[in-house]
């Protein structure tokens, strides 16, 4: 927390010097050079960057019934059957605008330069993971080309296919991981891991077991190849390798601000998510959830009892949604997300967590893919992840007692071992929207219900990806028309590559 207040505090003094008058020729000419900022603090914005923005999360989430809106608008009902072009855009926008460029161009800084090797392998793996969202949630995208407007003078970039795409991602990140060296440069800076070397390590092999267990379905081979890799590199041990944003009073998480403003009505739980918690008693919901016991929602009179949450079903809205099945009395009364713990002002970010590796892992060893016991990674990916509350606050913990009891309750069932593993990667990617709906598509699981709300336009019960937004259609139509071609109908219905 510390090092994104230094960091801002950077970039406010920046901002009051570049205000200033005084001098400023002097200052311009004789002492500022641009070309000299440490490229550290580029990745650091690409990092802050990076962070899920409140519009995606409430889409995303929506499309795998963990977060609903029922207020008539383009999320009416949880209602993602619809090409809503306003939100399928806004992962392009913050990646592409704010946080690759900065990426390109720090790795163009730091390449072939020995004394910021580490700095140049923890960009490319950063990278990686934010190429994986962008082409996870359109499919062709600009890869090769992407970034260069500066460097290169690339205006408009070529779409380069999936497949191209992850296997470049896959090759960079196990050259990337293998390269960084603990007796090489330390970035201290570094606002993720304070230039953690062993770290960074494990985030990069824990990104390229993520990588390669998207291609199950379209090449088993390369994806087994590649587990392996990544379970000889050595993945996450511990929470306490999370890939997580720490947010702060000064840099706020960006969810938080709009559940504890004027966004709040679009942070409901679903049905779907709250049932299933409940059905196994899970320890979780207790910790997720919130429900307010008047219409008026006033702050003091609410409840986290598990077994009073009321998620909302979907397909109602505000006109409908008293006709809805144990109906609480008023659309104010459903089970939102728990606006003190989970959606507070500084509640950290998380990428890529301990207890999502476990959990892969466990089907990577049910697949025979790796060395190691299937429940007990499971396990360990179940409880890694209930554990990890306690980043969003110390009230959070749940004893090893619970957690056992709830095992016990809930035995692993190895005639159902891929739903049950990817079921429990769907409750652990809550608040990870864009990982969530890219591990639906892939594993099929959880086993949800097509969204009732009227005004279907998809073929099939979800939507496969998200369209390009209206904008790049207006500035690079050649090379979009180019991917369409090639890909498929710019619609919600064309797959992915690994989704075949």
């Amino acid at each position: 927390m510390k090092k994104i207040t230094l960091y801002i505090s950077i970039l406010i003094a920046s901002s009051f010097f570049s205000s200033c008058d005084k001098g400023f020729d002097e200052l311009n000419t004789n002492k500022v050079n641009p070309t000299a900022l440490n490229p550290v603090y580029e990745l650091n914005n690409a990092t802050l960057r990076s962070s899920f923005t409140w519009q995606s999360v409430i889409y995303e989430a929506a499309i795998v019934q963990q977060i609903v809106s029922p207020y008539l608008g383009v999320n009416a009902g949880g209602n993602v059957n619809q090409n809503n072009t306003s939100v399928t855009g806004v992962n392009w926008q913050r990646y592409y605008r704010e946080v690759n460029k900065h990426l390109v161009d720090v790795i163009a800084k730091t390449k072939g330069d020995a004394s910021r090797s580490n700095l140049y392998n923890m960009a490319r793996i950063w990278k990686a993971y934010t190429f994986m969202i962008l082409t996870d949630s359109y499919g062709d995208v600009p890869y090769t080309e992407a970034g260069l407007g500066y460097l290169q003078g690339t205006m408009f970039p070529k779409y380069d296919a999936q497949q191209a795409i992850y296997t470049d991602i896959l090759k960079e990140l196990d050259e990337a991981s293998a390269a960084l060296d603990v007796n090489k440069t330390k970035e201290v800076s570094d606002i993720i891991y304070a230039g953690d070397v062993t770290k960074w390590k494990r985030l990069g092999y824990s990104l390229l077991l993520r990588a390669a267990m998207r291609l199950t379905k379209v090449d088993a081979n390369t994806a087994q190849n590649y587990v392996k890799k990544a379970f000889a590199g050595g993945v996450m041990q511990a929470n306490a390798d999370n890939c997580i944003l720490r947010h702060s009073a000064a840099y706020t998480n960006e969810i938080g601000s709009q559940l504890n403003g004027s966004e709040r009505a679009n942070f409901y739980l679903h049905g779907a998510f709250v049932n299933f918690l409940k059905s196994t008693n899970d320890p979780r919901l207790g910790i997720i959830a919130l429900k307010y016991n008047t219409k008026l929602q006033d702050p003091t009179n609410f409840t986290k009892d598990p077994a009073a949450q009321i998620g909302i079903p979907a397909g109602y809205d505000q006109s409908s949604i008293a006709k809805a099945p144990n109906y609480p009395g008023a659309i104010e009364m459903y089970s939102q997300v728990d606006r003190t713990k989970i959606g507070k002002f500084d509640a950290p970010c998380f990428f890529v967590t301990f207890g999502q590796t476990q959990l892969l892992l466990a089907e990577a060893a049910q697949r025979g893919w790796i060395s190691g016991n299937t429940v007990d990674y499971y396990k360990a990916g179940v409880k890694g992840h209930i554990q990890q509350f306690t980043e969003y606050d110390a009230n959070s913990n749940v004893s090893d007692a619970n957690i056992e009891a709830y095992f016990t309750a809930n035995p692993f069932n190895a005639a159902k071992a891929l739903e049950q593993i990817n079921t429990q990667y769907w409750v652990a990617s809550f608040m990870n929207n864009p990982e969530a709906f890219a591990n639906f598509r892939r594993s099929g699981f959880p086993a949800l219900a097509a969204n009732p709300y009227p005004g279907k336009e998809i073929k099939g019960n979800f939507i496969n990806r998200l369209s390009y937004p209206v904008d790049e259609i207006s500035v690079n139509k050649a090379n979009l028309d180019a991917a369409v071609a090639r890909q498929g109908a710019d619609d919600l219905d064309t797959k992915v590559w690994w989704d075949k």
